[in-house]
């Protein structure tokens, strides 16, 4: 794997095989195949020698007409010709296979390169980065826009490298015959290359584009059945599908567009009109006496190895220039700027629990703040309560503790440190959020709930699960811990899901325990269960809980009660229905 030689702050970072250069498309590409090198020389090497090869055939034709033209021919000589012929052609198969296989050991090298590149890059990102990414479309750089740097070296510089060889034959041989033979191969190169530089002038913004309404026409896909539920629940089949048209119209028309200007590429007449010229040219100098019918056939020859280059130049070009299109796409991911880093540096000590949150203030980005001037100090082992309205702040306040994101203004400490100031895979190991939105992997039961401890024992794994309350209907299933969920645990029900999570955390036994409306989904008896488990759990370490229900709230040591983002009033539960309108607002409602 690899990552950039620039100073680009990462959220993780990776112990890498190389570095690359990510300043631009063209560097970062130059950089992964410089480190190919055996398999670039081998290529280059067999492309040279391929082109070499593939003159002997008219040069040793023209040679074996004009020794048949002749009053007394040579059969031995002619034979001779032959062998060279035929001995030139076998090796010439041997060198092509060498290029054909050098360049598509690189291709397939750098694919995997660049697509593990691309995964740590994003792994690493921060949450912020993520919160604005469509799905659909990062899937489609991840996926297509990576294949397409295959397809770049492969056929791509296969092709063009190979061909651009047979361009440098008839300038090579002509000149051995007459030298006024070099203006014509001359004349087409000249004007073969300003034609290239204008197709793909004209090429390189429509491949772009092609690119990106594929992005979009993923991320359209993937909107739409990531929310299928919805969409079907609120009968938008016929909307979705009229969007997903849409954006399948705009790709269609940007691959027409690239259709129609490969279609015009001019190489195509240019090579006819040499072709013309170039034997006309020789035929003139053949009834002046200059060179003889052999040498016509064997410049004519070399003049025809023109069409290997013209004739690839069809789509090799455009299957570079998607290429770069879907380098440029994967480096624009890899080259935003992440909000956090993750400082190895930093503190990596055992945590006491102790959580001081410092005049902190903190927005989403293009909205206002979400907490302003919060200030508030909580012990370690204290269990608190985080109680508000919908959309007061709650969970962005208790995803700045483990730098999901981190504060606009204040500080944010536990055990009196700056979290900025802690190695973040330490803090993060010590803290276990389980959200009211649980996330599994499609996985067995087991790997699910020890994908936080991945060396947890059999033993340990259902210790937690029956702290969970989960082991009963884990066992209920065919094959117990076994047992492969579907995508997000849609398999399961939300009780099932939540205590699923619950004994994932139990299992990593974390320092300090954050609970977001974790038992929202569960019914009133399996809750009972699952609120003595809590209890227990919290014994010992910092616990936050964000709930409404009274029975959770009551056992709490303090109860923070946030207002707009604000903190309105801080107590116990008694002393709250005091004194805090905000906190009777809430058991009113």
């Amino acid at each position: 794997m690899s990552t950039s030689t620039a100073e680009n702050i990462s959220e993780f970072s990776f112990q890498t095989k190389y570095t690359t250069n990510r300043s631009s498309p063209m560097r970062w590409i130059l950089s992964h195949a410089i480190h190919q090198w055996p398999s670039l020389l081998l290529a280059f090497i067999g492309a040279g020698g391929n082109a070499a090869l593939a003159s002997v055939v008219p040069i040793f034709i023209g040679r074996a007409f004009t020794e048949i033209l002749l009053p007394e021919p040579s059969l031995s000589l002619i034979g001779r010709y032959a062998l060279i012929i035929g001995g030139s052609q076998i090796l010439r198969g041997f060198l092509q296979f060498g290029r054909n296989f050098g360049f598509e050991i690189i291709a397939q090298n750098i694919e995997r390169y660049v697509r593990q590149e691309l995964y740590v890059n994003l792994l690493g990102k921060s949450m912020t980065f993520h919160n604005l990414q469509s799905v659909g479309d990062l899937m489609a750089r991840a996926t297509n826009d990576v294949r397409e740097v295959n397809y770049m070296f492969s056929p791509g510089f296969n092709l063009v490298i190979g061909s651009l060889n047979f361009l440098l034959i008839p300038l090579i041989v002509g000149p051995s015959y007459h030298i006024a033979l070099i203006a014509t191969p001359a004349a087409y190169i000249i004007l073969y290359i300003i034609a290239l530089w204008h197709y793909l002038t004209i090429l390189n913004p429509i491949t772009s584009e092609v690119r990106q309404n594929f992005g979009e026409m993923n991320s359209r896909l993937s909107e739409s059945l990531d929310g299928i539920e919805v969409v079907k629940g609120s009968a938008q089949e016929e909307a979705e599908i009229e969007l997903f048209y849409k954006n399948a119209v705009d790709y269609r028309d940007a691959s027409i567009e690239q259709g129609i200007v490969e279609s015009r590429f001019l190489p195509m007449l240019l090579l006819g009109i040499t072709m013309a010229a170039g034997l006309g040219h020789a035929l003139i100098l053949l009834q002046q006496g200059f060179i003889n019918i052999g040498d016509v056939i064997a410049y004519f020859g070399t003049l025809s190895l023109l069409g290997f280059p013209t004739f690839v130049s069809l789509f090799a070009y455009s299957q570079i220039s998607l290429g770069f299109a879907g380098a440029k796409r994967i480096l624009e991911l890899m080259n935003t700027e992440n909000k956090l880093d993750q400082n190895t540096e930093g503190f990596g000590y055992p945590i006491l629990g102790a959580i001081e949150f410092k005049n902190v203030s903190f927005r989403y980005e293009g909205q206002e703040h979400s907490l302003e001037n919060i200030n508030i100090s909580i012990k370690p082992g204290q269990t608190v309560a985080i109680v508000g309205q919908t959309g007061s702040g709650k969970t962005s306040l208790v995803k700045l503790i483990n730098r999901t994101f981190d504060v606009d203004k204040g500080q944010v400490l536990v055990d009196g440190i700056d979290v900025r100031d802690w190695y973040l895979e330490a803090l993060r190991n010590q803290i276990s959020i389980i959200e009211q939105d649980v996330f599994l992997f499609s996985r067995s039961v087991e790997e699910n709930i020890a994908f936080g401890k991945q060396d947890a024992t059999r033993e340990e794994v259902i210790q937690a699960a029956k702290e969970a309350q989960a082991h009963e209907f884990i066992m209920s299933f065919e094959h117990g811990y076994e047992t492969v969920i579907g995508e997000r645990g849609m398999t399961l029900s939300g009780g099932q899901r939540q205590r699923l999570a619950l004994a994932r955390a139990f299992l990593t036994s974390p320092r300090i325990l954050i609970l977001d409306d974790s038992t929202s989904a569960i019914d009133s008896e399996t809750e009972d269960r699952i609120q003595q488990a809590i209890f227990r759990a919290a014994k010992g370490r910092t616990t936050l809980i964000i709930t409404h229900r009274l029975s959770q709230i009551r056992w709490a040591n303090l109860i923070l009660v946030l207002r707009q983002g604000r903190i309105a009033a801080v107590g116990s539960h008694e002393e709250l229905m005091q004194k805090s309108k905000s906190y009777q607002q809430i058991f009113s409602e």
